[in-house]
């Protein structure tokens, strides 16, 4: 019998073939697309040579100049060929100064040519920017995700706000964090100048300011927005395990501390909570449960609660707590129909980028609960932008991993699209890119020989295109793009390179005052803004070992109560029992005598008893008084 494959060995193999049929997919529809546009130039020179055998001779010219004729036959050519095929039909000229020949530039505008409604991305760039060869990504696609990638400095973040900017219109909810403050500009139009005007003119933009609607968000009121807290239990033993730090067998341990106070009724709102239930844990009344907890040694135990206190030390403890936020809140659209842009401030990013980017996976897992199951939508219910995607990945546990890839994977059926915004590919981890249907590469830069290596491996998962690749990634202008996307037949789009569309709104961020009176102007400040603190695990383990103390207190009081009985007693004991040994050696002494007395003394007769009453000497008065006549009368 032979041995069965590991799982990891076959899933990589099915995600080779999987691959391998999306390029396959993608040259044949280039191939499909360069056959039509070869057909319609030769059709049009049929049409062309029918059309000049019925021409009258006299108003052919005599004697054209050499150069002449051809230029004119090959000008009068691609006329009827442009008329043919409306892709081509308004290709400029300028498309053969490029890279690309003019069959080419036709077979990629007629592949970025969608039925259904679309995000502009920009414009071919062959040489020249070809205006009327637009880029574009399905609008119904979305949400099988997307990367945009590049060096710092070369647009990235202008791509992502023009995204987001088209797709509010369209009124799809979008959600980003603003890493710098600088996307806070959707809020105000834009301003024009002469270059502005001069680059989207000649993409073939029609540029006008306008002004998105946006919400501003602060991670647990750190910075200006509504507050955005999560409680530990929403939070997890997996995503705090990685903001932590704590290696395969400390995560399993946390996981266990969970299990504990979910049984047990104990609430973990913020790490306070948490922290108290190690301390209990790990204190003599919690000790005999810690036992019973089974694979949580109090040395593992000892070392999540120190990492514990160092991170909450550091600030972080604000972040946790209540009241919780609800993703939901995420998923608005403006009375005017336009969905709402929710930026998330996170100005410490620097100081606690793990945190920044499990907190975002946090969110992403929480609409991933909540969703309903929507398949395949004409537009998407929310894309979500996750910027600085290398934080995400980096020291990832196995398990982490693989959470991250199956919310990728299966939250796309709930209508959400995720865009990951990182440096270069290879950020993202390979089971995650997998996952991604759009591509939108910035330059790349190749100054070290790993750089080179990663530019090398970034050229080979793109399909087969007319350009060398791995010389154009790296003389890409600022807002230029390599690009791919997923069609609507779900193969990818050829490679195409694009000068992106600018945004329109501002490109600075929007003055302080202005984002200080939308966040005072928010439906969800009195819903979040205010910090509450209900009775959760601390209070309660706080109230059950003051309550414990307060029992041994009084057990020991008496204790000590009885002890100091049992002492009086054993003296009264004592006392008494040596008084009866005194009595018995003074009753021992003076027993003799006594007998000798009693024995002495004669017994009186009955006569003597008589005369000597007392009633008998009454009468015996009254007689001899009678007798002498000294009685009264």
């Amino acid at each position: 019998m032979s041995a069965e494959k590991d799982p990891a060995v076959e899933a990589a193999e099915a995600e080779l073939a999987r691959l391998q049929a999306e390029a396959e997919a993608a040259e044949a529809a280039l191939r499909a697309a360069e056959a039509k546009a070869r057909l319609a130039a030769a059709r049009a020179a049929v049409a062309q040579a029918e059309a000049g055998e019925a021409a009258d001779p006299e108003t052919a010219p005599a004697d054209p100049e050499p150069g002449v004729e051809s230029a004119v036959a090959g000008d009068s050519a691609a006329a009827p060929a442009a008329a043919s095929e409306p892709t081509g039909a308004t290709v400029s000229a300028r498309a053969t100064s490029g890279p690309l020949d003019q069959d080419d530039v036709r077979a990629i505008a007629a592949a970025y040519a969608f039925e259904g409604e679309t995000l502009d991305i920009g414009a071919l760039v062959n040489g020249d920017p070809v205006p009327d060869a637009q880029i574009r990504i399905p609008l119904g696609m979305l949400n099988r995700h997307g990367l945009v990638a590049g060096a710092t400095g070369t647009g990235k973040t202008r791509t992502l706000q023009g995204l987001a900017e088209q797709l509010a219109a369209k009124g799809v909810p979008v959600f980003a964090a603003d890493i710098k403050g600088d996307l806070s500009g959707m809020a105000t139009p834009g301003e024009p100048n002469d270059k502005l005007l001069a680059r989207t003119q000649g993409i073939g933009q029609d540029w006008t300011p306008a002004a998105a609607r946006v919400e501003y968000f602060a991670l647990g009121g750190v910075g200006k927005g509504v507050p955005v807290r999560a409680t530990v239990t929403g939070f997890g033993p997996l995503l705090l395990s990685k903001v932590l730090g704590l290696n395969h067998t400390q995560e399993s341990s946390l996981a266990l501390v969970f299990h504990y106070a979910d049984k047990n009724g104990l609430p973990l709102v913020d790490l306070e909570d948490l922290r108290s239930v190690l301390t209990y844990l790990t204190s003599d009344e919690g000790r005999p449960e810690l036992r019973e907890l089974g694979g949580l040694s109090g040395a593992t135990a000892g070392v999540i609660l120190r990492e514990l206190i160092t991170f909450a030390e550091g600030g972080a403890d604000v972040f946790f707590g209540e009241p919780e936020f609800d993703v939901s809140d995420f998923l608005r659209t403006a009375p005017d129909g336009r969905g709402v842009v929710s930026l998330l401030e996170v100005p410490g990013v620097a100081r606690r980028p793990e945190l920044f980017s499990t907190f975002l996976m946090y969110l992403l897992a929480e609409l991933f609960e909540i969703l309903p199951e929507v398949g395949d939508p004409d537009k998407p219910e929310l894309v979500f932008f996750f910027d600085e995607a290398h934080l995400l990945f980096r020291d990832a546990s196995k398990d982490f991993l693989s959470a991250i890839t199956q919310t990728v994977r299966l939250i796309r059926s709930k209508g959400v699209g995720v865009f990951f915004v990182t440096q270069t590919p290879k950020d993202v981890h390979e089971d995650v890119l997998a996952q991604l249907g759009s591509r939108v590469q910035h330059q790349l830069r190749a100054f070290t020989p790993d750089d080179a290596k990663a530019l090398r491996a970034t050229v080979r998962t793109y399909p087969r295109s007319g350009y060398d690749l791995e010389r154009v990634l790296q003389e890409l202008g600022t807002g230029e793009a390599i690009v791919t996307v997923m069609s609507e037949n779900g193969a990818p789009t050829p490679v195409a390179w694009t000068r992106v569309r600018a945004p329109q709104g501002l490109m600075d961020p929007t003055p302080e005052a202005r984002i200080e009176a939308a966040i005072a102007a928010s439906p969800l400040l009195p819903k979040y803004g205010e910090r509450v603190d209900r009775e959760s695990a601390y209070e309660m383990l706080t109230t059950r070992m003051n309550a414990a103390e307060e029992a041994q207190r009084r057990a020991e009081a008496e204790a000590e109560l009885a002890r100091q009985r049992a002492e009086v007693e054993k003296a009264d004991r004592a006392a008494e029992k040596k008084a009866q040994q005194e009595y018995e050696r003074l009753l021992k002494k003076t027993s003799g005598r006594a007998r000798t007395r009693t024995s002495s003394r004669a017994e009186k007769s009955t006569l003597e008893k008589v005369l000597g009453s007392r009633t008998t000497q009454t009468l015996l008065n009254g007689v001899i008084r009678g007798m002498f006549g000294t009685g009264r009368r």
